[in-house]
């Protein structure tokens, strides 16, 4: 992994800053269903309207774009567009076949426009996170109420599509592998057997990012995992950091990586959502306040990479760099 010496180098000496919503994003292009199939796939049996990873191969002026801005807003690390690329979610719209190569082209697309701004200044190296979201199934829980015992997803279905998506996403020239918004640690463990087979077999360290998601105010994921428990399953591994992602605002995150801080020798990562959701869905929260809610880690030293999840924009990103470049980043070393 070319870029994991730099990768370390810029976490021991400050917080890094992930990008922002990638959906957020996309929405405001008002794509419509002929502009996610584009011309390859203009007689597609199904419809795609939605499928906003296919948008790496019908759209990708568009990805490009996103990513840009988010690296104008001083983002270090930003997300590759295949929060659903697995054969498990592309089933919903009978795209198994397409997985590697959607991976593999987001993967380059976000490589190009880092590798522009870090050519523009190599001071602030910008790196790719290949992102692995928790697929539409769950192997903890059952769909069938009247079937607990029920599963719809076995472990080594898991293993197998994980697999395959994170080959693509590190062909592609992703730097860190980020397994995301898991709800059920059951799924992760799953994604990070598959990284570790890889690792093996490629005889390479993947620097590998694990970020759960609190579901509400219990404070445990939606499989029923206190932060603490979620840790301690994931800990396994050799993780380049560990954290929370999605669900809540900042301030409802607080008390959560305040476990995971104290519990932990990994890095820490956090990317909130700009609040909670309003009656219509829309999440309201400025950047400004935002970032004031954010200030709380930095000042309490917990975290080492910050981002946004669902309603943040390329001004909150902005907002949140602003803020932690006048912090220390939480004091774990991390060595290459």
């Amino acid at each position: 992994m070319k870029n994991t010496k730099q990768l370390y180098k810029a976490l021991n000496e400050r917080i890094l800053v992930l990008d922002g919503a990638m959906g957020t994003m996309l929405q405001r292009y008002n794509f419509t269903e002929e502009d996610y199939r584009g011309e390859r796939f203009k007689d597609w049996e199904h419809s795609l309207k939605g499928n906003n990873d296919l948008l790496s191969l019908t759209q990708p002026e568009a990805i490009e774009e996103v990513h840009r801005k988010y690296l104008e807003a001083d983002a270090d690390i930003i997300e590759t567009n295949t929060f659903s690329g697995t054969t498990i979610a592309m089933a919903d719209y009978h795209m198994e076949e397409l997985v590697y190569e959607l991976n593999y082209e987001s993967a380059k697309i976000a490589r190009k426009v880092c590798d522009e701004f870090t050519a523009k200044n190599p001071e602030k190296p910008r790196f790719v996170a290949g992102s692995i979201g928790p697929t539409n199934r769950t192997a903890s829980l059952s769909p069938d109420v009247n079937d607990p015992g029920f599963r719809a997803i076995t472990f080594d279905q898991l293993r197998i599509a994980y697999k395959q998506q994170a080959e693509a996403l590190l062909d592609g020239g992703s730097d860190i592998l980020l397994v995301e918004t898991i709800f059920d640690t059951l799924n992760a463990k799953a994604a990070l057997f598959a990284i570790d087979e890889i690792q093996d077999e490629r005889n390479i360290e993947i620097p590998i990012m694990v970020s759960g998601t609190i579901t509400d105010a219990s404070g445990r994921t939606l499989s029923g995992q206190t932060a603490e428990a979620f840790l301690i399953s994931v800990s396994h591994l050799n993780l380049l950091s560990v954290g929370l992602n999605c669900a809540l605002g900042a301030e409802q995150l607080t008390p959560y990586l305040e476990t995971l801080s104290k519990n932990s020798d990994f890095l820490i990562s956090a990317y909130p959502n700009a609040g909670l959701p309003n009656a219509f869905g829309q999440y309201d929260e400025s950047p400004e306040f935002m970032a004031e809610q954010i200030k709380e880690y930095a000042e309490k030293g917990l975290i080492n990479i910050i981002g946004g999840c669902c309603g943040t924009t390329p001004p909150h990103i902005q907002a949140i760099a602003d803020l932690v470049k006048n912090y220390e980043p939480r004091k774990v070393s991390v060595n290459f």
